[in-house]
């Protein structure tokens, strides 16, 4: 999963092109000579998308194995390229915090702007990440993760030949009902199995 760039644009009721307002663009997986045209590329598409998003929709435009995703927010507009293997929920909960934020920082200022702006958001720099973008992205990774390191951990057990059966019934530790407690437990839960 891989966020290109996301744009924050003022659409301009009267049909002219939208004007940007804020741009953070990762070209780093493009060759060194396609990355101005690549984003060239965005900046156009960012402009004739918002155009054609109607204040209050969300929309997703699919491009080979890009897609770019537009929220307009009362001529405020969110857009991010994003490749396909990108959540469609994840992309619009992101670009709903992108307006979220950006209207919490610069307010209303964005109406009277006239020309693009160059000016750097570090915010949207930061939101290029997609795992941290998305917090149930970043849950879901470390639950991975854990659940990676759990099988590992139960795999090496088991591989050592150190089966739980044969442990209870070699260890003094545990007394003659513990014994028989830990038989009928594991017979009353056969259902239950460890994937």
């Amino acid at each position: 999963m891989k966020i290109t760039s996301l744009l924050v644009l003022k659409c301009n009721p009267k049909g002219s092109d939208p004007i940007i307002l804020a741009n953070a663009t990762d070209v780093s997986h493009f060759g060194y000579f396609q990355r101005s045209s690549v984003r060239e590329f965005i900046v156009f598409v960012a402009r004739t998308v918002a155009k054609r998003t109607p204040p209050g929709q969300r929309q997703s435009v699919q491009h080979e194995e890009y897609k770019v995703h537009a929220y307009n927010r009362n001529g405020l507009v969110a857009l991010g390229f994003m490749d396909d293997h990108y959540p469609v929920r994840s992309a619009f909960s992101l670009l709903n915090q992108v307006l979220d934020e950006y209207l919490k920082n610069f307010g209303e200022s964005w109406r009277t702007v006239q020309a693009d702006s160059a000016q750097s958001w570090p915010y949207l720099e930061e939101a290029l990440d997609p795992a941290e973008a998305d917090k149930l992205l970043k849950i879901q990774r470390e639950l991975d993760e854990t659940k990676i390191i759990l099988h590992k951990t139960i795999d090496s057990v088991l591989e050592r030949g150190e089966k739980l059966d044969s442990l209870v019934e070699k260890s003094s530790d545990l007394s003659a009902a513990s014994q028989m407690f830990y038989k009928q437990a594991k017979r009353t839960n056969q259902c239950c199995t460890l994937l």
